[in-house]
């Protein structure tokens, strides 16, 4: 009886830690899909290329990158306004 429970500890354990790497997996697509207007998820994903090869996202990195970035577009549309003034 003993053996049966503890295979079914363990292979609970090893349902939950799939379980779990398939929601880390999925969940990144299901945010940008989501939560992301379409004519901005090219750039989303130009980011999330630059942040790295890892399979996580490291957050820290990505924040200060689209911060860079959103600084960058509104410098841009800012000159752009006066250039056309």
């Amino acid at each position: 009886m003993e053996h049966i429970a503890l295979i079914a500890t363990v292979g609970s354990f090893v349902g939950f830690v799939v379980l779990v790497e398939l929601a880390a997996a999925v969940l990144p697509l299901v945010i940008i899909l989501a939560f992301v207007p379409p004519h901005e998820r090219a750039a989303l994903a130009d980011l999330v290329a630059a942040t790295g090869n890892n399979r996580r996202l490291r957050a820290g990195q990505a924040l200060g990158l689209a911060v860079d970035a959103r600084r960058a577009q509104r410098a841009t549309r800012a000159r752009d306004a006066l250039a056309s003034r």
